[in-house]
C-alpha cells in the first residue's frame, strides 16, 4: 500500500485523468483468472478497449482477494457476441454479455453513457432504462463510487483513474461519484452497496456520502422485492455480517427491509440470538462450510414468530403447534410486502420454526423420530442458539447434543405431554361431557392392499 501514499495530498486534482503504469502499481496479470484474460484478449485483438474494472481491480489495490472480475469495453453487446461463441445477453435495464470459459463467467459490459433527460425514470428519480453507450470516460463517471472506477488496461497493463479512486482508496474512503441524493435516487440500492462495500475493505464512508441515507431509505420500498431478497444475502451472510446489521440501523435501512427484525434488535436478548446467529454464519464462512438463507431469514425473524405465537397462546387459548404454525404464516406473510423469499427457502424456515417446540418431547419414540427428521440438523443448530442467547435452558440443547451420539442421560425436569395435550384439545368430549365417539375408518381391505404402492412425490 506504500505506492498508493502519493496519492493522498490530490484531493483538489481529483478529477484529472491519470494513468499509473505496471512499474508503480503492485496489480499484474497473473492475478486474473484465465477465463478473465482470455476474454480481454479476445476483445483487444479484435480492435475494441478492454478493461478489468470495478471490484477485482478495488479488491487488489486494497490487499484482498477479488470475488469475480468484471469487464468494460467499446465493443457493444452484439459485436461481442460475434467474438465470443460461448456469449450470452442479459439483462433489460442495461444489456450485459456473460462470456464462459470452461465454469469461469467473465461479465462483460460496454462503456455507458452519460445520463440525461432522455433517460426514463419513475416518480422517485430512478432511472428504469438505460441501454445507451459511451466511452471510458462517460462509464467511469456513471459508476457508483470513486473507488469502483478504476480501469486496468490490457493494453498496457496500466491503472487508469478519472474520479480520484487511487485517492480514496489511499485513504481509506469511500464517496460516491456525483451528487449523492441524486445518485442515490437514480438506484436506491447503492444506499446499501455502500454499507456493504465500507464494512468489507474497512473504510470510513465519507461524509457527504453517508449524509442523505436516512432520509432516503424509504425509497427502498421503490425496489423490486425479489431484488432486496438477493441484496439482504450480501450484506447478512458474509463475514462481516454484524458490522452489516449495525450499518443497517444505523441509517434506518434495516426497517424499511425488515421491520420485524428491527423492532426485534431494540430487545437485547432478541438482539443477542440474531448477533449470534450472525456470527456463526460469519464462521460458518471463514472455515469454509455451506451456510444457508433459510437459516439466516429463520434467525432474523424468529423474534417476531415467538412474540406472535405467545399472543396466540396467551390471548385465543391456542395450542403452541398451532399457534407456532399460524403465527409462522403470519409473519412470511408480513415479511413478503417488503422482501420476497422464494418457497425453496420459506419452507424449510418453516419446518425449522416448527421442530423448536418438539425439542421438549424427549419421550422414547419422540425423540427418535424428531433425531431422523430431514430438517433437524438445522432445527437443532437453532436450538443451540435459542439456548446460548438465554432463550431456553441450556440443559435442553446439552440433552439434545449427548442424545445425539446415543449417550444415556439422566432426564431434564418433566415436560408437559404436549402431543397429547393437542390431541386432546382436538378430540376431547362432545359438548355437555360426553366422550366424543371413535370413528370408524373405511375401506380397510382396500386400503391394506393398496399399501405397499408408492407414495406420490
Amino acid at each position: 500500500m506504500n505506492w498508493l501514499k502519493k496519492f493522498l495530498p490530490r484531493r483538489k486534482a481529483a478529477t484529472q485523468t491519470r494513468r499509473v503504469p505496471r512499474a508503480e502499481h503492485p496489480i499484474s496479470r497473473s492475478s486474473f483468472p484465465s477465463g478473465t484474460l482470455r476474454t480481454l484478449y479476445g476483445l483487444k485483438d479484435a480492435g475494441y478497449e478492454a478493461y478489468v474494472v470495478g471490484g477485482g481491480v478495488r479488491d487488489l489495490l486494497a490487499g484482498m482477494e477479488p470475488k469475480d472480475f468484471d469487464i468494460a469495453t467499446n465493443a457493444h453487446p452484439e459485436e461481442i457476441k460475434r467474438i465470443f461463441r460461448s456469449c450470452r445477453l442479459v439483462g433489460r435495464r442495461f444489456m450485459i454479455a456473460h462470456v464462459r470459459f470452461g465454469d469461469e463467467i467473465t461479465e462483460v459490459t460496454t462503456f455507458r453513457g452519460p445520463i440525461t433527460d432522455s433517460h426514463e425514470r419513475d416518480e422517485t428519480g430512478r432511472i428504469l432504462s438505460d441501454n445507451e453507450y459511451g466511452t471510458l470516460e462517460t462509464d467511469a463517471f456513471r459508476r457508483d463510487f470513486t473507488i469502483n472506477a478504476l480501469y486496468y488496461d490490457i493494453r498496457d497493463f496500466s491503472i487508469v483513474d478519472l474520479v480520484g479512486g487511487l485517492e480514496d482508496v489511499a485513504g481509506r474512503v469511500l464517496r460516491l461519484i456525483g451528487d449523492p441524493e441524486l445518485r442515490y435516487r437514480e438506484d436506491p440500492v447503492r444506499m446499501l452497496r455502500a454499507i456493504r462495500i465500507a464494512n468489507k475493505l474497512k473504510f470510513s464512508i465519507d461524509k457527504a456520502t453517508a449524509a442523505p441515507i436516512r432520509k432516503l431509505a424509504p425509497l427502498l420500498r421503490e425496489i423490486p422485492a425479489a431484488r432486496l431478497f438477493d441484496e439482504i444475502i450480501k450484506l447478512l451472510q458474509c463475514r462481516d455480517a454484524e458490522a452489516n446489521l449495525n450499518g443497517l440501523r444505523e441509517y434506518g435501512l434495516l426497517a424499511q427491509l425488515l421491520p420485524q427484525a428491527d423492532k426485534a434488535m431494540a430487545k437485547p436478548q432478541s438482539a443477542d440470538f440474531i448477533a449470534r446467529a450472525l456470527r456463526n454464519t460469519a464462521d460458518r464462512i471463514a472455515s469454509e462450510q455451506t451456510v444457508s438463507p433459510a437459516f439466516l431469514y429463520a434467525a432474523l425473524l424468529w423474534p417476531a414468530v415467538v412474540a406472535r405465537m405467545q399472543r396466540l397462546i396467551e390471548e385465543e387459548g391456542q395450542h403452541v403447534n398451532v399457534a407456532i404454525v399460524q403465527a409462522s404464516e403470519e409473519v412470511l406473510a408480513q415479511t413478503q410486502k417488503y422482501v420476497v423469499i422464494p418457497k425453496r427457502f420459506s419452507l424449510p424456515m418453516r419446518e425449522i420454526w416448527t421442530l423448536q417446540p418438539r425439542f421438549d418431547l424427549r419421550k422414547g419414540g419422540r425423540q427418535q423420530r424428531l433425531l431422523t427428521h430431514p430438517r433437524f440438523r438445522a432445527a437443532y443448530d437453532f436450538l443451540v442458539l435459542r439456548a446460548q442467547s438465554g432463550e431456553i435452558e441450556q440443559a435442553v440443547a446439552d440433552w439434545w447434543t449427548r442424545a445425539q451420539v446415543g449417550e444415556g442421560l439422566p432426564p431434564l425436569p418433566p415436560e408437559p405431554d404436549l402431543e397429547t395435550e393437542a390431541e386432546e384439545s382436538s378430540d376431547g368430549a362432545e359438548p355437555g361431557g360426553a366422550p366424543r365417539k371413535r370413528r370408524r375408518r373405511r375401506g380397510g381391505r382396500n386400503r391394506r392392499r393398496n399399501s405397499t404402492q408408492p407414495a406420490q412425490t
